[in-house]
């Protein structure tokens, strides 16, 4: 899920071979926070691992198995337990017999400043609330097919449980980094203080190219990996100037920092810049009175 509307005039092809080992199979669930739909990656050639099921389809189910055909799938990967990628895991494991392999639940994952906000400032939007893995998997953990080695990289910010991908070159970013939006960061499931480390993180290596979960191959990941980080840092000193200024609740600043953003689409908005300003509260810059929440008014210390 994505902060910005933009849904693609055509709409891709829907099987297309990226690499040798990497077929991407796109899910017909377009929309303002999908763009053309989820991007399930099938992994390997003689044996296979699934990375996003997608939604609940019966469609795209049955162009994932004609995808994979007679070849044994030897793991569901789940980046996040979004419902656009993870509610297709069931009916998926039925057919394969794979298990389904993740960080861990919809609430793994959380820093202990979202685990003490949740109930008190909305979210959960879009969250797969059943979503169990069969097993979970660590930072660093390693699974690996007939020709294939994918190692998990714990990459909290979008959603605690959020991991990404990596095989060689290349990084699977789930919803973490995108091409043609940022990410929403709604707390509590989104932390935008996690988000801007995992950003970094990603940033330290030196991939060839992402594959994210919703939108086309990023071939220049250092360079939309800045673009991304400079985004957020600019949207945080738009909204210490609006602090300065005047104190005010989020809904408040939200139009006073979005002026530029459609009527409909200030609410994603609002989350974004309510996720800002928990992050200003945690590093002691600003306070809430009276408490962290959607109708508290924020100020600078």
């Amino acid at each position: 899920m994505s902060e910005k509307e933009q849904i693609p005039h055509k709409r891709p092809p829907t099987v297309i071979q990226i690499a040798p080992q990497i077929t991407r199979v796109l899910a017909p669930n377009p929309s303002p926070m999908t763009e053309a739909g989820t991007n399930t990656y099938l992994v390997g050639r003689k044996e296979l691992a699934v990375i996003d099921p997608g939604p609940n389809d019966s469609r795209h189910l049955e162009e994932l198995l004609a995808e994979i055909g007679d070849r044994p799938v030897n793991a569901i990967l789940v980046t996040h337990s979004h419902r656009d990628h993870s509610l297709l895991c069931p009916a998926l494991k039925e057919k394969t017999g794979a298990p389904v392999l993740a960080y861990g639940g919809s609430e793994a994952g959380r820093s202990a400043v979202m685990t003490k906000l949740v109930g008190k400032v909305g979210g959960g939007e879009g969250v797969d609330t059943d979503f169990t893995p069969d097993r979970s998997i660590a930072d660093g953990e390693v699974i690996e097919g007939a020709d294939w080695a994918l190692t998990a990289l714990w990459t909290p910010g979008h959603m605690g449980n959020h991991l990404c991908f990596a095989m060689d070159d290349t990084v699977f970013t789930g919803d973490l980094v995108m091409g043609w939006s940022t990410s929403l960061v709604s707390p509590p499931d989104g932390d935008l203080v996690a988000f801007m480390s995992s950003c970094r993180v990603l940033a330290a290596r030196t991939d060839r190219m992402f594959l994210p979960g919703h939108g086309g191959p990023i071939t220049d990941p250092a360079t939309r990996l800045a673009e991304l980080i400079s985004h957020r840092e600019a949207r945080m000193n738009q909204i210490r100037a609006a602090l300065i200024e005047a104190p005010g609740t989020p809904r408040a600043l939200t139009q006073r920092v979005y002026q530029d953003v459609e009527s409909k689409l200030l609410p994603v908005a609002e989350r974004n810049l309510l996720a800002h300003l928990i992050a200003l509260v945690e590093t002691n810059e600003a306070q809430a009175d009276p408490e962290i929440g959607p109708q508290a008014v924020f100020s600078l210390r």
